[in-house]
């Protein structure tokens, strides 16, 4: 009897010891591995530019503004279904007149914006994501005037915190999937450079460097960016037209300073997905891209 009891036993270890591989290799398929393909795209902008610095001239001067740019948006490691990062590179070159056209005014600025958003498509109309969250920019350059007997050059320089917004749509156009995107990006403290209306770069070198450096907020700066674009999927490449508006103004120690641009968006890119050669692919994987579906 004994015996027949410790056989018994022996058999039920047996069948477990031999059912512990399948039991590993179901857990390994129920494993989902995430792959975050990451939307790299060049832009480049032409358009209209409207600029006055009162520290350099008292009359708007207009003219042409020509931008390039780098995008990357992607889904975040840490819960990519709901949250989305963005990162924004550009330079903008302007050339602007007086309304008389016998003098001018070069503008070269560059910018650095990133924004953490979260993400929300479970709302009422299909196809449709909703994006909000924090941004950081940075974002400077300089104003050159040659005709201005004070001072050529009025530098800028801004950094701020603030919200970001992006509005998603997919549809489907000439059996083409279409991306059409909204997005607002609206700074709202931070802080940023100002000398005096009388005070040349000079005596700032010679020592004289006090309120230069100015706390920023919508009751002395009130900046906004509106982009509006319609992605184009043709395979893997995508092909961007948009439409960008940049308002940047500000009031402090009698200067004032507006900067408009309506700019034609032309880019293109695609999605991008990393590859680790030491790590081997699994069978079982989620693509959660961060703007398209």
């Amino acid at each position: 009897m004994m015996k027949t009891r410790g056989s018994v036993i022996l058999r039920c270890l047996a069948g477990l010891l031999c059912s512990l591989p399948c039991w590993f290799m179901a857990l390994a398929q129920d494993t989902v591995e995430v792959v975050r393909p990451a939307l790299s795209m060049f832009t480049a902008d032409v358009g209209h530019a409207s600029l006055l610095d009162t520290y350099l001239s008292p009359i708007v001067y207009r003219g042409w503004n020509v931008r390039l740019g780098y995008e990357h948006f992607q889904a975040t490691a840490f819960n990519p279904e709901r949250w989305m990062r963005q990162l924004e590179v550009g330079i903008d070159y302007g050339k602007v007149k007086n309304p008389a056209g016998n003098r001018r005014m070069l503008s070269l600025m560059g910018e650095s914006r990133f924004s953490l958003m979260h993400r929300r498509h479970d709302v009422c109309v299909p196809n449709l994501q909703l994006m909000f969250g924090p941004m950081m920019q940075l974002r400077g350059g300089v104003i050159y005037n040659a005709a201005n007997s004070n001072n050529l050059v009025s530098a800028k320089l801004h950094w701020a915190v603030g919200a970001n917004a992006v509005v998603v749509y997919n549809t489907r156009f000439w059996g083409h999937r279409v991306s059409l995107r909204y997005e607002a990006s609206m700074p709202v403290v931070g802080v940023f450079f100002s000398p005096e209306y009388d005070q040349s770069y000079y005596e700032i070198y010679l020592g004289d460097r006090a309120g230069l450096v100015n706390f920023g907020w919508w009751g002395n700066r009130f900046d906004l960016t509106n982009y509006v674009s319609a992605d184009w999927r043709m395979g893997s490449a995508v092909l961007r037209v948009g439409y960008r508006g940049r308002i940047e103004t500000s009031w402090i120690h009698g200067i004032n300073t507006h900067i408009f641009t309506n700019s034609l968006v032309i880019g293109i890119g695609g999605d991008f997905v990393g590859y680790n050669p030491r790590k081997k692919p699994s069978c079982n994987t989620r693509i959660v891209s961060g703007q398209y579906e």
